[in-house]
């Protein structure tokens, strides 16, 4: 019997050549939307320990509950593999020193673990893009990080995402609230299933996010945040309100828009999208002001966002503006000396930066050549015989429009390959 080949771990996928294309085009927008409001760079680890994530993210949520991957290393230290981005964030930021007297806007982009059920828009290691703002308590900022990620999905050419926000207060009003709401869910736990009934005493604020239907009847009529902020928060959200339609962006306010991580406060949003069927969220975030100071930092004002690549990159598999790619220009068939097919080749990368230049690897004849060039996407295939050679001059065979093969020159030849690559988008 035939072995069995080694498959991959479920719910950790490979990203294909093919869709990598796809990746590449929405990650440099993506840097230069955020490179354009003076975010930096920060790179993170993925593993961390333990108490970073129980701390922030809340012993009782799922996530700390049931999904991160956990275990002990060889020092006997519980280390996670990280299920957000934001504690790290926070923990790099205190520890380096890069909080103190400063306003730092930082972004940081990698994969994300969570041992959850497999599906659509959900799987184990999945990729994100995060963005920080530290220092800054201002409605503005959370408007600024709004509209910027509406600029952010028009550069991607993506049209039919909706935006909600809504506010959570501070966690003064929201105690307040949450023994109303608790109150409230307790002469109405008939009629909770069982993991709402779970979440009443824990987080009953997450029970806003069941889906549920006889759950969410129930949440319809429940006692609303959004009714009992405090002074400062109700303004604080009318100036963000404000903000955002004086710069065009049209929101739903949505009341029971929920944060499963204990750290938010005041404004919280999200980007959704009805093409991706349960799992519609594409980009979340908000105010976490109390996080710094909650990993052992200065009290610290904050407010970020986290942004799903997988289920970005699916909206924009389903777009009409899809990426040039990453097929070669050109395709050097090589009929005379290696050597003057190497020294072609080279000077041709030299003078035209972004060539992308396959040349044979040394086997085959002709027209198997002439295949490879085909199969390999290039739009252009480059012949250099030995008659090409001592003419200084190159074959030149469009594989795409069909059209008849031509000479020419050195010089041409680069004028040609400038034009095609010049045609390409800046992305």
């Amino acid at each position: 019997m035939a072995k069995k080949g080694i498959q991959s771990v479920r719910g950790f996928c490979d990203i294909l050549p093919a869709e990598a294309a796809i990746w590449q085009r929405a990650e440099k927008i993506i840097r230069r939307v955020l490179e354009a409001y003076g975010y930096r760079e920060i790179r993170l680890p993925v593993l961390e320990r333990t108490e970073l994530f129980s701390r922030s993210i809340g012993e009782v949520t799922d996530i700390v509950e049931k999904e991160m991957y956990t275990f002990e290393d060889r020092n006997g230290d519980s280390v996670t593999l990280r299920p957000e981005g934001t504690a790290g964030c926070v923990r790099a930021g205190i520890e380096n020193g890069l909080l103190h007297n400063s306003e730092p806007r930082l972004w940081y982009s990698g994969p994300m673990f969570r041992h959850e059920r497999p599906q659509k828009g959900r799987l184990r290691q999945f990729h994100q893009v995060g963005a920080e703002v530290f220092g800054v308590s201002a409605a503005e900022m959370d408007a600024e990080m709004i509209v910027m990620t509406a600029r952010l999905f028009r550069e991607l050419g993506l049209n039919g995402l909706r935006l909600q926000i809504n506010s959570l207060g501070t966690p003064q009003s929201r105690a307040a609230h949450r023994q109303e709401l608790i109150a409230y869910l307790r002469d109405n736990e008939d009629q909770l299933d069982e993991d709402a009934r779970r979440r009443l005493e824990t987080n009953p604020l997450r029970i806003f996010d069941s889906k549920n239907p006889q759950v969410q009847h129930v949440m319809a009529a429940a006692p609303r945040l959004l009714d009992n902020l405090d002074e400062q928060s109700a303004e604080h959200f009318a100036t963000v309100r404000n903000l955002l339609e004086q710069a065009g962006v049209y929101y739903e306010v949505n009341p029971a828009l929920v944060r499963g991580l204990d750290y938010y406060t005041r404004t919280v949003f999200e980007w959704v999208s009805d093409d991706l069927g349960a799992q519609g969220t594409v980009c979340a975030g908000g105010r976490f002001d109390g996080l710094v100071e909650q990993l052992g930092g200065k009290a610290t004002p904050a407010i970020g966002f986290a942004l799903g690549l997988e289920r970005l990159i699916a909206l924009l598999g389903q777009s009409d503006k899809q990426p040039v790619g990453d097929a070669p220009h050109a395709y050097l068939v090589v009929a005379c000396d290696a050597g003057a097919a190497f020294d072609l080749a080279e000077r041709l990368r030299d003078r035209l930066p972004g060539l992308r230049l396959q040349v044979n690897p040394g086997e085959g004849g002709f027209k198997g050549q002439l295949k490879r060039a085909d199969r390999c996407g290039a739009r252009l295939a480059l012949i250099l015989g030995e008659r090409e050679l001592a003419m200084h001059v190159v074959t030149v065979k469009d594989l795409r429009s069909g059209e008849e093969q031509r000479q020419l020159g050195y010089d041409e030849l680069e004028q040609l390959l400038h034009d095609i690559i010049a045609e390409e988008p800046a992305d």
